[in-house]
């Protein structure tokens, strides 16, 4: 089983501390989740493991062996989908594809996905959000990467593609380790094996709703 580990990850703004010795593992076959409050270093993180984001100490391993931020890229074992849209608005979705998927399977893997059909002819502007948000993690979790990490997946994602992007989750993490974080914790909750808080600089483990509330990060209803 192929495994991704950040150790005592520390990184500082401005002298405030945002993450300080984190560590966290992702497995493949598993849907990990980090919640936290914004401003807590989320997505911070994630940049650092795929070695977008240098750290001020720390240690990226894949498989046991030791990665810099360069060797991460150069590697191509990470996928990252970022918070912001990366794709160019006025092109189509049909040109798009190929251009991440030169290979006749993966694109048809794409263009026969569920409900692609429906915007595949569409300009990349007129897409919903949940249309846009779909695609690009189709492109994404059909590269060649062993690990993905995601930026908040289903943020104002309408029910339709919610549903489509949880059930590729699902199939993809056959192969892959993923490694989440959202908002929508309920959404998060259902597809993650388990789950991190970050919170004050510091991270723990939490399985549950309840250890969610217990810890600060939702209200007691």
């Amino acid at each position: 089983m192929k495994k991704l580990e950040a150790l005592n990850i520390n990184k500082t703004f401005k002298g405030k501390t945002i993450l300080k010795d984190i560590s966290i593992l992702c497995k493949q076959g598993e849907i990990t989740g980090i919640f936290g409050r914004n401003g807590t270093g989320k997505s911070t993180l994630l940049k650092i493991i795929f070695g977008s984001l240098k750290s001020e100490s720390g240690i990226i391993k894949i498989d046991d062996q030791s990665y810099s931020p360069q060797q991460i890229i150069q590697l191509q074992k990470i996928a990252y989908l970022p918070q912001e849209s990366f794709l160019p608005k006025n092109d189509k979705v049909q040109d798009i594809i190929p251009l991440f998927h030169p290979d006749g399977d993966a694109q048809d893997r794409i263009f026969y996905a569920k409900g692609v059909g429906n915007f595949s002819q569409r300009k990349v502007k007129e897409l919903s959000l949940g249309q846009l948000r779909y695609l690009e993690i189709l492109l994404i979790g059909h590269l060649n990467h062993d690990f993905i990490l995601m930026d908040e997946p289903f943020s104002m994602i309408e029910p339709l593609y919610k549903d489509h992007i949880k059930t590729l989750l699902q199939e993809l993490k056959a192969k892959k380790g993923i490694l989440l974080t959202d908002h929508y914790y309920e959404d998060v909750l259902e597809l993650t094996d388990h789950n991190y808080l970050l919170k004050d600089g510091d991270i723990q483990k939490v399985d549950s709703l309840e250890d969610l509330v217990n810890n600060g990060y939702l209200l007691q209803e």
